[in-house]
């Protein structure tokens, strides 16, 4: 499947459907149960924050919100992704890097499409040039519209390890220490924040310095900007005041994420303590469909006898929804299933043991590497629950701090940026047609090595105070069989 991911041989919507025929016809699992992993609680938060993206769409919104931004930021395409990655990191701390990501990349596209439509008439004096894919009118615009795509999959996943509930390998995690290790109490919000900010700036930083070199060399265009910004300043203007539809809409959208902000914050009790009987029960996905649901429902204007017209309609949605992003990520689920299921994650766990014979950060950094290549292919929550019972049991054994294994490969979990199947935000800016598969993974080698390194130096440096990692602690079970 990773073959097929990669040479895109099937559509890989297709390739995502493989376990569902192979699991039963091999033995490895019921055709049953294989279906029953397809559809998770990730979708339903697709279907709600999708609602809310056609919206946003329908109503222009992410038009007004991109001319403002592009306004205040500057038209240069470096300080433009500088900005969106900026935006986009700020949001996955708190939302899901897919929401984040559904969110910005609307709004990225409409700001790509006004500044190849203010070039085009900012050269309308000069002779009409013919467009490049039937898209872009050069070499030029295609590598910034790839470059302006790609930040925003990237900040996300960057943004996202800054927080516990920013991404689900960092809430595995934390669920797994406090089922196997009850009595270890340092990780929480604040802890992880303090850890995780320096190097997610570090890493942003970084990979913005790194994609701008890929996409956008060192153009400096001034004739070229100022055009540019004469024409979207005047588009700004051309927008009037806003709507109602589009005040209801930014209601929803503020609504939405200071809900999933203080369902459960961590360094105070958010509302599903509310519940206390019934504690995860609701998640990010309960939320986006509550408010998502709403645009069925709400009138878009004043509803009279004859006519009633919802904000949005059932076609609206459809034209938006990205099912094959659904089966993709299902088929990411399934895998990770049968690889559980088949016993291939064990013997993957007996086949790491020789390394535990060298030096700690040897280990931890083939770890790192491991589990980066792994979280390419398989998802990353997948990839969390499969080298979690194989990692942590590896650092009793080699008597080191279990969190000074786990730590940094949680980390490096989120970073699967070589695919557009690696995670769903790399499959959402796929699917906006700027990207080719080989794009993608010549620039998410560089970021991967960026966050790797990052990593590495946090876990050698500060985090070492922060969690006590050079001793080996009382929380954690002592096993005799020192190896070697």
């Amino acid at each position: 499947m990773a073959v097929y991911w990669l040479t895109e041989a099937l559509p890989v919507a297709v390739t995502a459907l493989l376990p569902a025929m192979l699991f039963p016809l091999f033995g490895i699992m019921k055709s049953s149960q294989v279906a029953a992993v397809y559809f998770k609680d990730f979708h339903l938060l697709l279907t709600g924050v999708i609602c809310l993206a056609t919206a946003i769409e329908k109503w222009n919104l992410h038009r007004r919100i991109a001319l403002r931004l592009v306004n205040a930021v500057g038209v240069h395409p470096g300080w433009l992704m500088l900005g969106f990655m900026i935006g986009c990191a700020f949001l996955s701390m708190w939302l899901s890097n897919t929401s984040a990501v559904a969110m910005v990349m609307p709004i990225v596209e409409a700001v790509i499409q006004q500044i190849l439509t203010a070039e085009g008439e900012a050269i309308e004096q000069r002779k009409r040039a013919p467009l490049i894919n039937g898209r872009y009118r050069t070499h030029q615009d295609h590598m910034m519209c790839k470059g302006l795509s790609l930040c925003i999959a990237y900040a996300s996943s960057i943004g996202g390890m800054t927080t516990l509930p920013g991404t689900s390998p960092n809430l595995i995690f934390a669920e797994y220490i406090h089922k196997f290790y009850p009595k270890c109490t340092i990780i929480n919000f604040g802890n992880w924040f303090v850890m995780c900010l320096p190097i997610s700036i570090i890493v942003l930083l970084l990979s913005w310095l790194w994609l701008h070199w890929l996409f956008l060399g060192s153009e400096g265009q001034s004739e070229r900007d100022k055009a540019v910004a004469r024409v979207l300043q005047e588009e700004y203007n051309s927008l009037g005041p806003m709507s109602r539809q589009e005040i209801i809409t930014i209601i929803i959208f503020i609504l939405m994420a200071v809900l999933w902000f203080f369902r459960d914050p961590g360094f105070m009790p958010g509302w599903a303590a509310l519940f206390p009987d019934y504690s995860g029960y609701a998640t990010d996905a309960t939320v986006a469909l509550l408010l998502g649901l709403l645009f069925f429902i709400i009138p878009a204007n004043r509803p009279t006898a004859e006519k009633y017209e919802a904000m949005i309609s059932w076609k609206d949605f459809q034209s938006v929804m990205p099912w094959e992003i659904g089966l993709l990520v299902g088929g990411g689920f399934a895998l990770a299933e049968g690889t559980k299921e088949s016993g291939l994650s064990s013997w993957v766990a007996n086949l790491l043991t020789p390394i535990g014979n060298l030096p700690p950060l040897a280990t931890i950094t083939i770890a790192c590497i491991i589990v980066t290549s792994i979280t390419e292919v398989a998802s990353n929550a997948a990839t969390m629950t499969i080298f979690l019972p194989i990692l942590a049991p590896l650092a009793e054994t080699i008597h080191i701090n279990p969190l000074y294994m786990l730590i940094p490969t949680t980390l490096c979990v989120s970073f699967s940026f070589l695919l557009p199947v690696s995670n769903p935000p790399n499959a959402i800016v796929f699917s906006y047609g700027h990207l080719s598969t080989l794009d993608m993974v010549k620039a998410g080698l560089g970021v991967n090595i960026i966050g790797v390194l990052g990593v590495l130096l946090a876990i050698t440096t500060w985090a070492i105070p922060i969690f006590d990692l050079k001793t080996y602690p009382d929380w954690a079970p002592l096993i005799d069989s020192m190896p070697g």
